[in-house]
């Protein structure tokens, strides 16, 4: 038997701050044009483990067209004004506060809850978290849903958004602490 040493794993880098030249471009945050016909805005505030805000978080979106659609062609950084490319990102500033231009997403299969997908980035985290926004109406299809059903009830909270009085929808990232936002593990 040889001797063998044991091996120290080094610390992964955080995946922040960002800096303003490297991943924005331009109407990052637009997945169609304000305004468009059926657009919405999806907005929120990423907050640290003692509540305060995150001033350099990134986040990223995917999701489905209004008709449960996934585009499938290439182009999802080319910004037209008028095509739904289904990719946004936003940062945040000082505030904490991220938002986009989007639409409500379809089901993308019959009777399932629709979602939006969410890539966050900030500082501190050696990995992007992923989790998922779901739209508040539909509650059949929400109780269904498989994600959602296998969390405590407290738990599937923090991934509902709310509905806003104009339409939009407001939903907020906690990265730790009471009211941690669920985050998903891909294998």
């Amino acid at each position: 038997m040889s001797n063998q040493t044991k091996l120290t794993p080094t610390p992964g880098q955080t995946v922040g701050p960002f800096f303003g030249y490297a991943l924005p471009y331009e109407k990052d945050r637009e997945l169609l044009a304000p305004g468009s016909p059926g657009s919405i805005r999806l907005q929120g505030t990423v907050y640290d483990g003692s509540g305060a805000t995150v001033p350099d978080a990134i986040l990223e979106i995917w999701q489905p067209d209004s008709d449960g659609k996934v585009v499938d062609r290439t182009g999802s950084l080319v910004r037209d004004g008028y095509t739904f490319t289904g990719f946004g990102r936003s940062s945040v500033g000082n505030s904490g506060i991220y938002t986009f231009t989007t639409v409500n997403p379809g089901p993308t299969e019959e009777r399932a809850a629709p979602f939006i997908a969410v890539a966050i980035f900030a500082r501190g985290l050696t990995n992007r978290l992923f989790s998922r926004i779901y739209l508040p109406e539909n509650e059949e299809a929400l109780a269904k849903d498989p994600l959602l059903s296998s969390l405590d009830p407290e738990r599937r909270k923090t991934l509902i958004a709310r509905r806003d009085a104009d339409g939009g929808l407001t939903w907020d990232v906690r990265l730790q602490g009471e009211g941690e936002t669920v985050f998903l593990d891909f294998q």
